[in-house]
């Protein structure tokens, strides 16, 4: 069984997305389109702006998600996928390729989402880090008992995890977690805690907007973050998608589940190569691929 997957925040790079804008008509299309939903030209930063402006979350987000999605719409009859994932960002792109969401209500949801993250991420300073080399429940163990906003956010790989929260109990867990044994403690440059407690504000409305929005019956299961399962119904897809922004991405669990369901390969949808990595990580034989 094909399974594909999206990848999400960090993955991005200046050009990315220019060579299909420049060789698909229907490409052309969504950019265009995407640039007055959007109300900005986006394409012009995708294509030709600085890595300061693309690192901008309210432009990083939907800027990885039409990449992703519109690579996948222009695979024409060789996009039949029988399962799908994203990872954080990637599941609105794995959605709307799967047909449970129109391309232009996952844009929306996608541009909304990383407004209300950035708005989140300037109410307090706090950041995230990775963490290698150690047991997941050893490190949730240690977050647990800092008293300071910290929490695993991204269970990436066996032995990778990145945890998220305020600048104090990332720095706190960071130091211990060092004197422990880990290999790393690397904190990424990033716009604030994804995937923690401290994105309630922005999961508030964000709930108001996914519950407002149009889902419909993907055509096929996508495996979501938050619980690393299959689902199909639109009602819990919408709930899990709520709970995703201040719970964990299960991506270690996720592709162990997929392999499980019947995954015989992974083909990574969008820019960079972040997810084949870790897939591997998690069982270096699998068949993977990548499509940029």
């Amino acid at each position: 069984m094909k399974a594909y997957v999206f990848p999400g925040q960090g993955a991005q790079f200046i050009g990315m997305g220019k060579a299909i804008y420049e060789s698909n008509i229907m490409a052309k299309e969504l950019f265009h389109k995407a640039n007055e939903i959007l109300g900005f030209d986006i394409t012009k930063i995708m294509f030709d702006g600085t890595d300061e402006e693309l690192k901008q979350t309210k432009v990083t987000q939907p800027a990885i998600f039409l990449h992703s999605v519109i690579l996948a719409k222009t695979l024409d009859n060789t996009f039949k996928p029988e399962m799908v994932a994203g990872h954080s960002l990637g599941e609105f792109s794995a959605l709307v390729a799967a047909n449970a969401l129109s391309f232009e209500e996952g844009l929306k949801l996608v541009s909304t989402r990383a407004l209300l993250m950035q708005q989140a991420c300037e109410v307090e300073p706090s950041t995230m880090a990775a963490i290698l080399g150690l047991e997941d429940d050893f490190v949730e163990e240690v977050c647990r008992n800092i008293e300071a906003v910290v929490v695993p956010a991204n269970y990436n790989s066996p032995g990778q995890i990145v945890i998220s929260g305020s600048i104090k109990g990332v720095d706190l867990a960071c130091e211990i977690l060092l004197e422990a044994g880990a290999k790393r403690a690397l904190k990424l440059s990033v716009g604030g805690a994804f995937h923690s407690p401290l994105m309630e504000p922005a999961k508030i409305e964000l709930e108001k907007a996914i519950k407002m929005a149009k889902f419909e019956t993907p055509i096929c299961p996508i495996f979501q973050n938050y619980t690393a399962k299959p689902e199909t119904n639109p009602d819990i897809i919408k709930n899990n998608l709520i709970a995703q922004l201040t719970g964990p991405v299960r991506w270690s669990q996720t592709v162990l589940n997929m392999i499980n369901y019947g995954a015989t390969s992974f083909t990574e949808i969008g820019p960079g190569n972040v997810l084949v990595g870790l897939i591997k990580k998690v069982d270096r034989k699998f068949p993977c691929e990548n499509f940029q």
